[in-house]
């Protein structure tokens, strides 16, 4: 299923960011009650017969939506649960009493990965992390992890210590991989910047997010096996 599609089915989209259907009908006082309500339906409808069958005891990545600023009250809630959270954070620049330092922040501002095999015991047990809103799913009614490759590129990228750019989500366009550094391996949309260099772009696409590094253009080439030089011809 493609994202739009999935997006119309998961939530409704507004000034591109994701909301719930309970946030969207009452104003900014009500969004936090009415997504501990929304935690609250996914977990009763996790113990249906209908709820069970959707849950799976194959270990995989999934996306958690969060309560805004709960990235790392949720991430050692979950490592004290047992379960395997990933938090991808950068390095931003922070002003305070007049002096500049470096400070690590979400690459992806309200939302985490874990790894984890969601039978009901443990869906359950997900939903009741406090900060945590919705696992997202493919559609109101079915989980669906975040490839392997998808979150091996992004903890790559975290571990690499590259300065991290936001960017606009890229559906399309050529996928090249990278061929030298601490990104080998990588694959994503290149863009360039200058004849010699450019920006990779790394999706995550259940989020509807991306970001970039910046790279030479002679260390990557195009997925197809064709130089990286035939591609800035």
């Amino acid at each position: 299923m493609a994202l739009a599609q999935r997006v119309a089915c998961a939530w409704f989209m507004h000034d591109g960011q994701p909301r719930a259907p309970e946030a969207l009908a009452g104003a900014n006082t009500a969004a936090a009650p009415a997504r501990a309500g929304t935690n609250d339906r996914f977990a009763e409808e996790a113990q249906t017969e209908r709820g069970e069958a959707l849950l799976t005891t194959d270990e995989a990545w999934y996306a958690l939506w969060l309560r805004s600023n709960y990235e790392h009250a949720v991430n050692q809630q979950l490592s004290a649960k047992g379960f395997q959270p990933f938090l991808p954070e950068v390095h931003t620049w922070s002003r305070r009493l007049g002096a500049r330092r470096t400070i690590r922040t979400p690459m992806f501002p309200g939302y985490l990965f874990v790894r984890a095999a969601l039978d009901k015991h443990r869906y359950l047990d997900l939903l009741k992390v406090q900060g945590v809103v919705r696992v997202l799913e493919d559609g109101w009614t079915r989980l669906t992890p975040v490839p392997d490759v998808e979150i091996d590129a992004i903890q790559q990228i975290a571990a690499s210590g590259m300065v991290v750019f936001p960017c606009a989500h890229l559906l399309g366009g050529e996928r090249v991989r990278v061929l030298e550094g601490p990104l080998t391996g990588v694959e994503g949309q290149f863009v360039h910047e200058k004849a010699s260099k450019g920006r990779l772009v790394v999706s995550v696409d259940m989020l509807g997010r991306s970001i970039a590094v910046e790279l030479d253009a002679a260390y990557v080439e195009p997925c197809n096996g064709v130089q990286a030089t035939r591609m800035r011809a």
